[in-house]
């Protein structure tokens, strides 16, 4: 399959909330990165996409645009707005994605966007003060880690 439709696939599934269709597009030795997770590799990854969409309640809104591949890398922009939290603040995450390819699927996949412009909309005033600094990030990730963890154990 041509990699740039393996990306638009990839999204389309997202946009639509088929976790398992979008899941047939990653290669079983995944590694996915990204600045709340870190790095994922195999299931774990396949399981925070689980655990995200399961969470979302259907409340989430993807759109993706700019895909290009060369050969077996590629990337794409995507965008994410959902209510994050108990206190359902509006999250709208502006993200590049970047991608490797083996064998007609994503090997690697990693997403980059600013951690403190997330978690100013993720945690509202606390994020605003405080989400700059490498303690509030990595409560973040490590909440986040714990989270999924938990999901797996399911």
């Amino acid at each position: 399959m041509d990699n740039s439709k393996v990306i638009h696939n990839f999204y389309n599934a997202f946009a639509k909330g088929k976790v398992e269709e979008m899941l047939s597009c990653y290669h079983k030795e995944i590694i996915f990165e990204d600045p709340v997770f870190g790095a994922l590799k195999g299931e774990e990854a396949k399981s925070m996409w689980k655990m995200l969409l399961a969470r979302s309640k259907g409340n989430l809104k993807v759109t993706f645009s700019d895909v290009k591949v060369v050969r077996n890398s590629g990337e794409a922009k995507w965008e994410a707005i959902y209510p994050f939290g108990s206190e359902k603040r509006i999250v709208h995450n502006k993200i590049k994605a970047e991608f490797e390819f083996k064998d007609g699927k994503i090997i690697k996949h990693t997403d980059k966007f600013d951690l403190w412009k997330w978690s100013r909309m993720a945690l509202g005033f606390k994020g605003v003060l405080l989400g700059w600094s490498p303690l509030v990030q990595n409560k973040v990730k490590s909440h986040s880690k714990d989270l999924l963890k938990k999901f797996m154990e399911k």
